[in-house]
């Protein structure tokens, strides 16, 4: 039988007790980014700071980030589930609770946490709970993982504010983003990473509501 006969609701998030059991082991993600050759897994220069975004595929998400200048290295992995070191397949069948990821390690005084959040709101549809366009299942829902205090904070305000100007523009939405403290990150397997580089026809599901954010980033 295949994982995905085994998961058929994949719009839930299963507890530990009924995850997929993973591995103690990582997969194989490289070492180096395909496109700036910077290290995914560091060192990371002094002064940097991660983030981590879910916004649907993780192919075409990584693209919108590491082509802004300020950001160091960007990867593609698996997070927010109870699964240790999740294959892509497993992560598929809605069994590992995972979402499909990008970390975004970024010099702050180039760009800022701020704009990378309005970078994130606008390039999805953080309004449809366990799916994003076509794609739907646990691993597309939209998420903001965060590294301490300061980054929750921009985080809970950039969603109040976005939420505002959505309701402003007459859209009878609701924000469904998943913010919290960064859970456990497992990097994606090599041929995930950068996808969009190293396949340029490949497939983007990408697609914002079309309202902008009106988050002034601080320089």
């Amino acid at each position: 039988m295949f994982l995905v006969d085994l998961f058929k609701n994949k719009s839930r998030i299963p507890d530990a007790a009924n995850a997929l059991p993973g591995r103690d082991n990582p997969t194989d993600s490289g070492e180096i980014h395909f496109v700036n050759h910077n290290p995914i897994h560091g060192p990371y220069p002094e002064g940097t700071e991660q983030i981590v975004f879910g916004l649907g595929c993780f192919w075409g998400a990584e693209r919108i980030f590491w082509e802004r200048e300020g950001v160091f290295v960007t990867s593609v992995g698996y997070a927010g589930g109870p699964t240790p070191n999740p294959t892509y397949h497993e992560v598929c069948t809605g069994g590992t609770g995972h979402s499909e990821v990008v970390m975004v390690v970024f010099d702050p005084k180039i760009i800022s946490c701020e704009a990378l959040l309005k970078l994130f709101w606008e390039s999805h549809n953080p309004t449809q709970g366990m799916r994003q366009g076509n794609d739907t299942g646990t691993q597309y829902r939209s998420v903001i993982y965060t590294y301490g205090e300061e980054q929750n904070a921009a985080a809970l305000a950039s969603c109040k504010t976005y939420q505002q100007a959505l309701s402003e523009s007459g859209a009878n939405v609701t924000i469904t983003t998943e913010i919290k403290d960064a859970p456990e990150y497992y990097f994606a397997e090599e041929y995930h990473q950068q996808y969009l580089a190293k396949n340029p026809d490949g497939y983007c599901g990408i697609r914002g509501t079309g309202i902008a954010c009106p988050i002034t980033p601080a320089r």
